[in-house]
């Protein structure tokens, strides 16, 4: 079995993949500060509530972007998996992915993984769209190679910043509202943030689109990618898994 493991700013997902199929997906709260005996104890109580046994785990897959929890992600693999983790952004490591931007080591590991596993899902020419701390838009060639993208904030940090920065806003939920004119603050302030970043999406797809100037589909990933069900003009898919998708295709290229 292998676990595939990719640390965000904000989540942290654990994969189980049993050669054919991925058998089990935990999230937990990404925390740099998590020793790797607190990854362990959490993680064999997941394990054990399922009847699984992580003894039979023979390889490990880590894509970070919290360089301080590289240190504990490791010991977590040598420790209690006995086995060396393979790291996403080691120079040794063969991704498959050709890297076409002026500065290919900037590019972040959690981009590179998705960028290959919507390749592997998804034909022809790609924007990955993974909301996150960052809602980020990556172009991916249809031979697979990664072309450069936007960052742009995600909708948590812009919702927190309106808190954090506006004495009389509150802290409140991320909702599709009712209505796009909002009635009081809090549907003033879900309205601006969702249809806020609704727009955002769709005018960067569209620009995007029109800078390529080929046919391209647009996948959209991440932790709150879901909530734009629906909303979105431009996002042909919704795929939580291509992160681990391409975290499995790293593996099996260089294990």
């Amino acid at each position: 079995m292998l676990l595939a493991i990719d640390v965000g700013n904000t989540n942290t997902v654990f994969g189980i993949h049993d050669g054919e199929t991925w058998v089990n997906q935990w999230r937990s709260a990404t925390d740099a500060t998590k020793t790797a005996d607190d990854h362990a104890a959490w993680l064999w109580r997941l394990a054990d509530m399922y009847g699984m046994e992580l003894k039979r785990i023979k390889g490990c897959v880590i894509s970070t972007v919290v360089p301080q929890a590289q240190f504990n992600f490791r010991n977590l693999a040598r420790r209690y998996l006995n086995l060396e983790p393979l790291f996403i952004g080691d120079p040794s490591l063969k991704t498959g992915v050709e890297v076409r931007i002026h500065r290919p080591e900037q590019v972040g590991a959690d981009r590179i993984v998705s960028a290959l596993g919507a390749h592997m899902t998804y034909s022809g020419n790609l924007i990955v769209i993974d909301s996150g701390t960052a809602t980020t838009f990556d172009v991916v060639a249809e031979d697979g190679g990664f072309e450069g993208g936007i960052i742009s904030p995600g909708i948590n940090l812009s919702m927190r910043a309106l808190h954090d920065a506006a004495a009389q806003l509150p802290r409140i939920a991320i909702q599709k509202p009712a209505q796009v004119i909002g009635q009081d603050t809090i549907s003033a302030m879900q309205s601006g943030v969702f249809w806020g970043y609704i727009d955002l999406i769709d005018g960067l797809v569209t620009r995007i689109k029109a800078e390529y100037g080929k046919p391209m589909k647009v996948v959209a990933t991440g932790g709150v990618a879901s909530l734009f069900e629906g909303a979105s003009e431009t996002i042909d898919y919704y795929d939580q898994d291509i992160t681990i998708r391409g975290l499995l295709e790293i593996y099996k290229r260089n294990s």
